[in-house]
């Protein structure tokens, strides 16, 4: 245990026995339910982080499903089967266009469309 774990101990502990956690709002009700409890605890911070950047878990799996779709639309060689994910795109945009419009993001701009690209190709 290092120096600052020592006197933080001893700080709460003092605090506890002079009173000073008594009466606090919230004393005696339950915590909060944890909204990712069910979050490998790994990956647990990275969702809060997400989510207080304005991130949600489901806009990233729509994104990643959307790559998946453009990428199998550019790879497939049969027009129904290409038909058939163009719509798949076409909703998976929908949804995504509605969670950026939430975000107050302009999401039909083609500028913006472009950056989000380049930024996406970098990352993955």
């Amino acid at each position: 245990m290092d120096y600052f774990d020592i006197i933080s101990e001893q700080r709460i502990r003092e605090a506890h026995k002079n009173g000073e956690f008594d009466n606090l709002p919230g004393m005696g009700k339950p915590l909060p339910k944890d909204e990712f409890a069910n979050v490998p605890q790994e990956i647990r911070m990275a969702y809060r982080l997400m989510k207080n950047a304005g991130y949600s878990p489901e806009e990233s799996t729509l994104r990643q499903e959307m790559m998946t779709i453009e990428s199998l639309i550019a790879q497939c060689d049969d027009e129904v089967e290409k038909e058939d994910l163009t719509k798949q795109l076409n909703e998976k945009m929908l949804k995504f266009n509605q969670f950026m419009s939430k975000r107050k993001k302009n999401t039909n701009s083609s500028l913006f469309k472009n950056y989000e690209n380049k930024i996406e190709k970098k990352l993955l």
